[in-house]
């Protein structure tokens, strides 16, 4: 079922809230000042049901022009718009400027409503009409039929009905998929209950319980209980405007402008590369570093523009622009957002935005190339703008949730994305990390350069640790990373791993004739052991660094390491692998007295051996057995 959200909008003292009272018989100015005054100040909210069955919220917004950031927070979320003009005045300032305003906040359908027609003769409301209509060319609104209405007397109170049933059925299907978001326009406190926050949920569903996120403060919260038009629901969904009772928070963590909504699923920033146009207003402009107030969702921020392709933007013009923020803000690429200058305080434009941006931008460097990218990512091609997402991320190593906030879509929808990615070859998977195969690229030139100096250093090691070398590339890897990682390098035929060794491909230890003498000593002296008896690599060397490197080249080849200290000849090490093998194909399994047995060993080397042999999975010990692994 479809859930609408309709606003008001236009002129102070035009009957928008007479208009809403006529509709629903329900009045949306609470405040005393408000009714001592007799104008709308805060922002007003209501709901009446439709003759289909449908029922529709009301946001009735203040038309006074010191109160347009009520206005803009009431215009969050709209699915449809009533522009009011009465007819006794016409298009007056502010019905144009909430006319701009609707303009960038993607509101599809609106119809314009003429009130206080029984004040006025019928040649005064035909005058009034052609003027409406005329005021209205160009804009979102242009060409919409005009009703005439007296809220009063009722006239024209059905025909209006009937239209906004007509065009709620032309209203889209909200996005239920996505994460849930709702923009806060209200929050406060019920005794017995505590903090309550109020707007329109723009996408996504809420349900009690839930476990959410209070924007830009991070504050945990859990859904204590949902109500739609004053009725308690178990799930609220985008489209809907709800009251909410939160749990774990005070009002005064909240405030109007923050958002409620899934972890992980929204961006930060203090900085926005958007889509701007400016309005074709006389005056209208845009210049390096001028002052304005970005109004998005519910919030208004100070910034400053730094244009990116017209240097001077003038009435009309549309271009990209950076804005540097004076406090984060907390949104989604593509969201509408508008701009009025600081001082005087007039609507000059608005638009999209782009990307969240961490790096200040210069029209002086690269921007052509950034120019390009913002283009694409504009363009709403989804594979193209994760594409770009994991070239300039993949050092962060991005969670599937932060892809999903970046490019704005659920799920499965990312996953389809990331297998498309991956079979054009432009991902690599790092043990569950995907990164940009330009990154991987990256990782793997660190390591050769790595493994390239490493070998100038020590010439007779076959290798340098996995693990080492891992790190050294990137020092946030795992073990797990990095044996991904490595043999993901491996497969590229670059790097060799011998044991937990890796050195590049075509890297070969080289002995001269003194070297080669040592080497010939060493494994004299391992060979002569037999299986009676174990060296370390201390026994061997007695502290000399020559003797050393030479072992240390040997390592892999024709010594086995068994532990950190213990070492074997290879060629021992390998008959042994071949009796026990042999003998558990024959037997099943083996223990470690039958072992020592057959090898004629002490009980303390058998058990050296055994335990390399599991490490290098070659068997597996059940209880005090061995089988093959």
């Amino acid at each position: 079922m479809k859930h609408i959200v309709v606003g008001t909008a236009g002129h102070i003292d035009h009957g928008k809230t007479s208009l809403i009272m006529a509709l629903t018989g329900r009045e949306t100015d609470t405040l005393e000042e408000e009714k001592k005054r007799g104008i709308s100040i805060n922002l007003g909210f209501t709901y009446f049901d439709l003759p289909s069955g449908k029922r529709v919220g009301i946001v009735d917004v203040p038309g006074h022009e010191k109160f347009i950031k009520n206005m803009l927070a009431g215009a969050s979320g709209l699915d449809m718009v009533v522009l009011v003009v009465a007819a006794d005045e016409g298009m007056m300032p502010q019905t144009i400027e909430h006319i701009d305003i609707l303009s960038y906040l993607k509101i599809k359908k609106g119809l314009v409503v003429m009130t206080k027609c029984d004040m006025v003769d019928d040649e005064m409301l035909e005058l009034a009409e052609d003027d409406i209509k005329e005021g209205l060319k160009g804009t979102f609104l242009d060409g919409v039929e005009v009703l005439r209405v007296d809220s009063l007397s009722k006239r024209g109170i059905p025909e209006l009905i009937a239209k906004l049933d007509e065009m709620s059925e032309e209203v889209e299907e909200k996005n239920t998929i996505l994460p849930p978001r709702l923009n806060i326009d209200r929050v406060f406190s019920i005794k017995g209950f505590g903090t309550v926050v109020t707007g329109t949920i723009i996408e996504g569903i809420i349900k009690v319980n839930d476990e959410l996120e209070i924007y830009p403060s991070h504050k945990k919260v859990v859904v204590r209980n949902i109500q739609v038009h004053s009725e308690n629901v178990d799930v609220a969904y985008a489209g809907q405007r709800t009251a909410i009772n939160l749990s774990n928070v005070k009002v005064n963590d909240i405030e109007r402008g923050d958002i409620l909504a899934a972890s992980d699923s929204m961006l930060e920033s203090m900085m926005l590369d958007v889509k701007i146009k400016l309005l074709n207003h006389e005056g209208c402009k845009l210049e390096n570093w001028d002052r304005l107030k970005l109004y998005h969702g519910t919030k208004e921020i100070l910034c400053r523009a730094v244009p990116l392709e017209i240097e001077n933007m003038k009435a009309g013009d549309e271009g990209f622009v950076q804005l540097r923020l004076e406090e984060k803000i907390v949104c989604k690429k593509m969201d509408p957002f508008v701009i009025r200058t600081y001082s005087p305080m007039d609507t000059i434009g608005g638009g999209v935005i782009v990307d969240v941006s961490n790096v200040k931008h210069s029209i002086n460097k690269d921007i052509k190339k950034i120019l390009e990218d913002l283009r694409i990512k504009e363009s709403g091609d989804e594979k193209l703008v994760l594409d770009i997402y994991l070239k300039n991320n993949s050092y962060k190593f991005p969670k599937i949730q932060d892809m999903m906030a970046y490019v704005g879509v659920d799920k499965e929808r990312i996953e389809n994305l990331l297998d498309e990615l991956s079979s054009e070859n432009k991902t690599i998977d790092i043990n569950g990390k995907i990164v940009h195969e330009e990154y991987y690229r990256l990782l793997k030139n660190k390591l050769l350069r790595i493994l390239k100096k490493y070998h100038e250093e020590n010439n007779l090691r076959l290798g340098m640790p996995k693990q080492e070398a891992g790190t050294k590339v990137e020092s946030s890897f795992k073990i797990k990373d990095i044996d991904s990682f490595l043999d993901l390098v491996q497969s590229d035929g670059e790097i060799k791993i011998i044991d937990n060794t890796v050195s590049l491909f075509d890297f070969k230890v080289e002995l001269n004739e003194e070297e080669i003498s040592i080497k010939n000593q060493i494994l004299l002296e391992l060979n002569k052991n037999g299986y009676e008896d174990i060296s370390t690599i201390e026994d061997i060397c007695k502290n000399d660094k020559k003797k050393k490197s030479v072992l240390d080249s040997m390592i892999g080849a024709e010594i086995e390491l068994l532990d950190d200290e213990n070492i074997i000849a290879t060629e021992l090490y390998e008959k042994a692998k071949e009796k026990l093998i042999d003998y558990i194909n024959k037997n099943g399994e083996i223990s470690l007295g039958e072992f020592r047995d057959m090898m004629n060993s002490s009980r303390k080397i058998s058990m050296f051996i055994l335990e390399s042999f599991d490490k290098k999975k070659i068997t597996k010990r059940v209880e005090n057995k061995r089988i093959l692994y």
